[in-house]
């Protein structure tokens, strides 16, 4: 009994190592000018509060100055039962890391979003597909508290089959397998 339990500790100590916030891989030498343009949400895990729920739609866009800016619409419900598109604008912050953004909202979609928020590039073939993550609270072991993802297609169908075993993959890497939830697009906010 005592080696079962010892194996099961070792088990859950090597996945909260895995699962910290420090230890997530993004898109080794990203390309933000490859990257640019846009991109429809076909999957995404919510954060706490208030967060676009589908027809989700973001630009992104390298500026002259060589800053990248990010433009999203996306169906939110506010006030208990006010359906509307929220159209949100943003400013990419870089860090020491190409693929790792400060996200700094603007307008009407600073009162949605809370601030600041990390924006990573996990992974991307920039053609096809594009994973999003964002963790808005720390805990004190280095995991995640509140985090957000996107899976990203370029095409408005959604990912191709071959796709969707890298999604997956990165899917656990992040810690959020079977924590996302398809996103519609039906023209709500077309």
């Amino acid at each position: 009994m005592l080696k079962l339990f010892l194996v099961a500790c070792v088990l859950v100590t090597g996945w909260a190592q895995e699962c910290l916030v420090g230890n997530i891989p993004v898109k080794q030498d990203f390309d933000k000018y490859r990257f640019q343009g846009t991109w429809y949400a076909v999957a995404k895990k919510d954060p706490v509060g208030l967060f676009l729920l589908d027809n989700v739609v973001a630009n992104y866009k390298v500026e002259d100055d060589g800053k990248m800016t990010a433009t999203a619409v996306g169906r939110v419900i506010i006030l208990n039962n006010w359906e509307t598109c929220a159209h949100m604008f943003g400013s990419m912050e870089d860090t020491s890391d190409p693929a790792k953004f400060k996200l700094r909202y603007w307008g009407a979609a600073a009162y949605l979003q809370t601030g600041y928020d990390d924006h990573w590039i996990v992974d991307t073939d920039y053609d096809n597909y594009a994973i999003h993550y964002s963790c808005r609270e720390l805990d004190t072991d280095g995991s995640c508290l509140d985090g957000y993802s996107f899976i990203f297609s370029r095409h408005p169908t959604g990912l191709r089959p071959e796709d969707q075993k890298i999604v997956t993959e990165k899917k656990q890497e992040l810690c959020f397998l079977g924590k996302y939830r398809r996103v519609a697009h039906n023209g709500f906010c077309a």
